[in-house]
């Protein structure tokens, strides 16, 4: 069974997609609050058992309160797993409401200035490199300048996926190689009881023997409330949502998005609660095309 892990992207920066996120925060979204904020729910994490934390360039100062929280808690490399992903780069400037939250860069350039802003922060720690929401229309997995960039870093590498091509973007990644040798050696792709598509195609990833990684288990916080659209999962819907993904034969780590120490204890919950029936929610999936319209157009909060 897989294990869970704690990604970052709602508690680097002071708005996120996640629904419920402002409430979350609550008025003070200064840089020190955030840091705060983020201290306290990677120790409610490490409480629980979570070893595995993820972050990317895009996340704000995510990296930074990160390794903030690694050296303050003395944590040592061997007892942590720490992942983080280049290719966006946030642009909101800490500022409300801003037009544009963050910029996508796949360019070899965007590389160069990436990877030493992470391995400055997290050092040490950081254990698997990824290209952040890799598309087959990007054109990255083809740019031979970014390919060979990979395999310099010293480092795994990976990528992340987005959208209702999440499939094919991973099987095309499976065929990658640099001079003979595969390139990648890990996948995180959005898998959730609204949109299972890429089920298959992560099964043929652990079958390869690469790390899959599941992000957004709660649809961006839709399965994480008591309601009409989740009233097939229950009280807790966040621990059934969280406990049908780690039960997936093919995962080995998902990923909690909790942006308080209670969603984080809640979260928890389903590291110990009975694997769901996988085709009790079937009727639960939606088409991608759809699920990634409806996603795009969630407000940033």
């Amino acid at each position: 069974m897989a294990v869970l892990g704690l990604g970052l992207a709602a508690l680097g920066r002071p708005e996120y997609l996640t629904v419920g996120h402002g409430g979350s925060l609550g008025a003070d979204r200064s840089v020190g609050a955030l840091r705060a904020r983020c201290e306290q729910v990677c120790d409610a994490a490490w409480a629980g058992g979570i070893r595995w934390f993820d972050a990317a360039r895009s996340y704000g100062l995510a990296e930074r309160f990160l390794s903030g929280w690694l050296t303050g808690r003395g944590v040592s490399a061997d007892r942590v797993t720490v992942s983080s992903k280049w290719g966006y780069a946030y642009t909101a400037d800490w500022q409300a409401n801003a037009e544009v939250q963050e910029v996508k860069d796949h360019s070899a350039a965007a590389l160069g200035r990436q990877w030493p802003q992470s391995k400055a922060l997290l050092g040490p720690w950081l254990s698997l490199y990824q290209i952040h929401s890799a598309t087959l229309e990007s054109g990255v997995l083809n740019d031979k300048a970014v390919l060979r960039g990979l395999t310099a870093l010293g480092v795994p590498v990976g990528l992340s996926l987005s959208g209702p091509g999440q499939a094919d973007t991973l099987r095309r990644a499976l065929t990658v190689e640099v001079d003979g040798a595969p390139l990648f050696s890990a996948v995180q792709a959005t898998w959730n009881l609204l949109e299972p598509s890429a089920d298959a195609a992560l099964g043929e990833a652990k079958a390869a023997g690469w790390t899959v990684i599941v992000k957004e288990p709660l649809a961006n916080g839709l399965l994480a409330a008591r309601g009409p659209a989740t009233r097939a999962l229950g009280e807790r819907p966040d621990v059934t949502a969280l406990a049908a993904a780690l039960a997936r034969p093919w995962a080995d780590v998902v990923l909690s998005g909790a942006t308080t120490v209670r969603q984080m204890h809640s979260n928890l919950e389903a590291a110990t609660a009975p694997a769901p029936d996988p085709d009790r929610f079937a009727a639960l999936a939606v088409d991608p095309e759809t699920y990634w319209s409806r996603r795009s157009a969630l407000p940033w909060t």
